[in-house]
C-alpha cells in the first residue's frame, strides 16, 4: 500500500452516539490532513445519522450493509444493534488484515445489545484477537491519553481471577507487547515502567510476595532480551513520575481509574499484541443523546490522530 495512511472507523453500536462522532471525526480537518479516514457502515443507517445530527455525509466509506437496521431506533438496545455493531468491526479487521487500511479506529460497543444478539463479546482486545487468529493470552489492552500509556496485564475478570493471571509469564509477555507496540507508534527505545500487584509494591515483601516471586523475575527476564524496564513501583504514584514511554499495570482499575479521572472522555484503547493496528475510544454509547447531535467527537479524533502517526507493519507477524 502506498500514499496516505488509511485508517478505518466501524461504527459501533447503530443505536448509539458511535456514527455521529466517527463522521464528526472524519471530516475534521485535523483528521483529513493526517491520513484518509473511511468510515465502515451500512450506508443508509450513516445518513440517517448524519440528517438527525445536521452532518454532512461526504466521507469515504467502506459499505457494510445491514439491512436490519432500517428500522432501528436512536437509544435503544437491541439484537439487531448488536449484530450489526459486530459486523462493522468485523469488516473493519478484514480490511485492515488484507491491507486495505493500514488501522482502525472503534466507536463504542453496546454489551447489552451484543448479549442479546447471542454473541461472545468481552471487550476489543478478545475479538480482535479471535479476528486475526492470534491466541488471546497474548493480547492487552493499552489505553492513551496525552502523553501518558497504560497497558494492563488482566482486563475484564473479577478480582480473584485476575490475580491468579499474574504469573511471570504473563507479564514479561505484556512487557513484551506493549514494547513492540511503542515501537510502532515511532517510540525507537521505548522506557517502560512496571507497577506492582500489592499496595506500596508489596513494602519488599510485607503486603505479599508477588513483586519478589513474579513481577520482578519477568522484568528480568525481559530486560535479558534488551527492553528497558524498571519498577516495580505502587500503582498508586507512579503515574506522576516522568522518563517513561509507558505504564503496565497488573489489574484492571490500576490503569483505569487513574485514566477516567486524568483523561475522562479523551482517551483510546489500544489492543496491543496482534497483527494490526486497532484502537478504540474509551467511553460509552451515549444512548441518552443518540441522534441528537451533540456528542463530543474529541476521543474519536485524538485515537485517529494517534494511529495517523504510528508505523505500518511490514508483515503480517503477530506483535
Amino acid at each position: 500500500m502506498s500514499g496516505r495512511i488509511r485508517i478505518a472507523i466501524p461504527v459501533g453500536d447503530p443505536a448509539g452516539i458511535g456514527p455521529e462522532i466517527s463522521l464528526k471525526a472524519a471530516l475534521d480537518p485535523a483528521v483529513r490532513a493526517a491520513c484518509d479516514p473511511v468510515i465502515v457502515c451500512d450506508p443508509a443507517l450513516l445518513q440517517r445519522h448524519a440528517k438527525a445530527c445536521g452532518l454532512k455525509s461526504d466521507v469515504d466509506i467502506l459499505p457494510c450493509p445491514q439491512p436490519e437496521t432500517a428500522s432501528l431506533g436512536f437509544g435503544v438496545t437491541s439484537p439487531v444493534a448488536g449484530r450489526a455493531s459486530i459486523a462493522f468491526c468485523a469488516a473493519a479487521v478484514k480490511a485492515a488484515m488484507n491491507r486495505d487500511v493500514d488501522a482502525v479506529v472503534a466507536a463504542p460497543q453496546n454489551e447489552t445489545s451484543i448479549a442479546q444478539a447471542g454473541i461472545t463479546f468481552d471487550g476489543h482486545p478478545s475479538f480482535v484477537a479471535r479476528q486475526t487468529g492470534t491466541d488471546e493470552n497474548g493480547v492487552y489492552m493499552m489505553l492513551c491519553f496525552g502523553d501518558k500509556r497504560i497497558a494492563h496485564c488482566t482486563l475484564h475478570r473479577s478480582v480473584r481471577d485476575s490475580i491468579t493471571l499474574i504469573t511471570k509469564e504473563n507479564v514479561a509477555r505484556t512487557i513484551r507487547a506493549a514494547d513492540v507496540a511503542l515501537k510502532r507508534m515511532g517510540i525507537a527505545a521505548p522506557k517502560i515502567a512496571v507497577s506492582g500487584l500489592n499496595p506500596h509494591a508489596g513494602e519488599g515483601g510485607l503486603f505479599g510476595r508477588e513483586e519478589i516471586e513474579i513481577i520482578r523475575p519477568a522484568m528480568d527476564a525481559v530486560a535479558a532480551e534488551g527492553l528497558s524496564v524498571s519498577g516495580p513501583y505502587g500503582a498508586d504514584t507512579m503515574f506522576h513520575m516522568g522518563g517513561f514511554d509507558a505504564f503496565v499495570v497488573m489489574l484492571h482499575d490500576q490503569g483505569h481509574i487513574a485514566t477516567k479521572l486524568l483523561a475522562q472522555n479523551a482517551a483510546a484503547a489500544l489492543t496491543i499484541g496482534t497483527p494490526i493496528l486497532f484502537a478504540s475510544v474509551a467511553h460509552g454509547t451515549g444512548h441518552d443523546i443518540a441522534g441528537k447531535g451533540i456528542a463530543n467527537p474529541a476521543a474519536m479524533i485524538e485515537a485517529v490522530l494517534m494511529m495517523a502517526k504510528a508505523k505500518r507493519p511490514e508483515t503480517n507477524a503477530a506483535a
